[in-house]
């Protein structure tokens, strides 16, 4: 009879692993998209719906 070798901290330090790399790539696909906003209400400020105050 073989004896199997235990993988649970691979698995959790895969899911870590994962789970890291799929935060990051939300916050700049956010980042990108929070730039693009920003891009669009300097190029016309009275044409948006984020209103700067006087």
């Amino acid at each position: 009879m073989t004896e199997e070798k235990d993988m649970f901290w691979v698995y959790i330090g895969g899911v870590v692993l994962a789970v890291i790399v799929t935060l990051f790539m939300v916050k700049g696909s956010e980042h990108d998209k929070y730039e693009t906003a920003a891009k669009a209400i300097s190029e016309d400020a009275s044409n948006s719906a984020y209103k700067h105050a006087p």
